[in-house]
C-alpha cells in the first residue's frame, strides 16, 4: 500500500502514521507539494523524527509516484529526468539575462537593438525551448514518467504569460 498525501504543505498526514508505525512496515507514505520550502522543513522534521517516509516536491510528481508500482525507480528515472529537462531552459535563461543586459546597459539605440533582436525572437522561441525541454527528459532516462511531468510543467509555464496579459489587458491593443 502507498499513501501519498498530495498538497501536503508541512506533511503532518503524513509524518504522524509514520510515527505510530500503525500502518505497518510495508506501507510507503509518500507526501508532495508544490511549496519546496515546506517539502524541505517537512522532509527535515521526518529525518530528525527518524520516520519512513518521503516528501516530493511537485504536485505532478507525487501523481506520478502515486501510480508507479516501484517508487523508488520512478523517483530515480524523474530524477535522471528532471536534469535533462533543465539543460533547454538553462540555456535560455542565460540568453535571455544577456539580452536584459545589453537592454538595460546599452543607450537608447543598443538597448533598442537589444529588444528587436534579442528579447523579441526569445519571446517566440519558449515553445520550443519547452519542447526541447520535455525531449531532454525523456532523452536523459527519465521516461514516459518524466515526460508526462515535464509537459505538465511546461504547458503551467507556457500558460502564465497570457493570463497575466490578459488580467492587465483587459481589451485587445
Amino acid at each position: 500500500m502507498r499513501p501519498v498525501d498530495i498538497g501536503s504543505g508541512g506533511g503532518y498526514l503524513i509524518r504522524w502514521p509514520a510515527s505510530t508505525g500503525a500502518l505497518g512496515p510495508d506501507v510507503e507514505l509518500i507526501s508532495a507539494d508544490l511549496n519546496g520550502a515546506l517539502v524541505g522543513e517537512a522532509t527535515r522534521l521526518a529525518l530528525a523524527e527518524q520516520l519512513n517516509c518521503r516528501f516530493v516536491h511537485g504536485l505532478s510528481v507525487g501523481a506520478v509516484l502515486l501510480t508507479a508500482t516501484d517508487s523508488n525507480r520512478t523517483l530515480g528515472a524523474l530524477t535522471a529526468g528532471g536534469a535533462g529537462y533543465l539543460l533547454p531552459p538553462a540555456g535560455y535563461a542565460g540568453i535571455v539575462l544577456v539580452s536584459l543586459a545589453a537592454y538595460f546597459t546599452f543607450p537608447f539605440w543598443g538597448a533598442t537593438l537589444a529588444m528587436v533582436i534579442g528579447l523579441g525572437p526569445l519571446t517566440l522561441l519558449r515553445p520550443l525551448v519547452i519542447a526541447a525541454a520535455c525531449l531532454g527528459a525523456l532523452a536523459s532516462g527519465g521516461g514516459w514518467t518524466s515526460l508526462l511531468v515535464g509537459v505538465v510543467a511546461g504547458v503551467a509555464m507556457l500558460g502564465v504569460e497570457p493570463l497575466v496579459h490578459r488580467r492587465w489587458y483587459s481589451r485587445p491593443l
